[in-house]
């Protein structure tokens, strides 16, 4: 006895849907990817109030600066670039801009502001709370790099 195997012909019908649905997701998760890359482009960072109005207890002094561009150096230098225009070594590793510290709108925050971005961190720009601890230490980043406008 032999058994027939009944062979069938796709139907195209289903094909069809089933490589417009595969096409359908495709182009949905690319548009989900950009839409996600951009927003993180263009995403304002809001720092709160409170932290906006914080002065610098550190005097910006020659030893306040040196001491900045030390920490500098060894902390944001590798994606902040030299000079603080953010063309480091690292900054083109990143999915987010690293920002020129020397542009009018980057100085135009208040002291408070930039201490918070650099302690509170946020997307690429990594936390330093605990990589420097003091929060004097970055008081004094903040003088350093406030100090990189005037070296235009």
């Amino acid at each position: 006895k032999q058994k027939t195997i009944m062979k069938t012909k796709p139907n195209n019908k289903f094909i069809t849907a089933g490589i417009m649905l595969f096409v359908f997701v495709g182009m949905l998760s690319m548009s989900f990817v950009n839409y996600t890359q951009d927003d993180k482009k263009k995403k304002p960072w809001v720092v709160p109030e409170k932290s906006k109005a914080i002065k610098s207890p550190v005097k910006s002094d020659k030893e306040t600066l040196a001491s900045g561009k030390t920490l500098y150096n060894k902390y944001c230098k590798s994606c902040h670039g030299t000079a603080g225009k953010g063309d480091g070594p690292k900054s083109k590793e990143l999915d987010t801009p690293c920002g020129d510290f020397t542009a009018k709108e980057f100085q135009a925050q208040t002291e408070g502001e930039i201490f918070y971005k650099a302690k509170e961190g946020r997307d690429d720009m990594p936390s330093f709370k605990k990589k420097i601890p003091d929060d004097n230490d970055i008081w004094t980043v903040v003088a350093f790099v406030r100090s990189l406008s005037e070296a235009k």
